[in-house]
């Protein structure tokens, strides 16, 4: 194995673990939720770990990973020593605009004064709507008069 090659494997298993670590401490996530959420194995994430395969990891599971944890995948491109954020943001349509309710719930996650309980329940309960199931169109709301 070249230098190089080695280094980006060290590069790559140190950002995995960073992530993973993250995970466990900020969101109580065990191994098995990172890979349910990320839609990548435990044995592929394992692998990252300790550096061990043979070919680059494909860069769909590299995004999936970063995704579900909440992380640009340009950081994970630039571990591994690729240049993906050129061609990806190429062309890319302009996002819609944020709710104003979702900005301020996001200043409040990176705000050093918000206490790290408060921190946890706030994403506590972002997680729950985001991962909930969706009500039927034709569900009314409670109390609704039908028409």
């Amino acid at each position: 194995m070249t230098e190089t090659a080695n280094a980006r494997k060290i590069a790559f298993a140190t950002f995995v673990r960073r992530a993973l670590d993250e995970a466990r401490a900020t969101r109580a996530w065990s191994g098995t939720e990172v890979s349910r959420r990320t839609g990548v194995s435990r044995q592929t994430i394992n692998r990252w770990v300790r550096g061990d395969w043979a070919s680059d990891p494909e860069a769909e599971r590299v995004v999936a990973f970063c995704e579900g944890l909440g992380l640009d995948p340009a950081v994970a491109f630039a571990a591994l020593g690729w240049d993906r954020t050129a061609s990806r943001h190429r062309g890319a349509p302009t996002p819609p605009p944020m709710d104003p309710d979702v900005e301020a719930l996001l200043r409040r996650l990176v705000d050093p004064g918000v206490s790290d309980a408060e921190k946890f329940h706030i994403r506590e309960t972002i997680r729950y709507l985001a991962y909930r199931p969706t009500l039927p169109t034709g569900v009314r709301k409670r109390g609704e008069a039908a028409s």
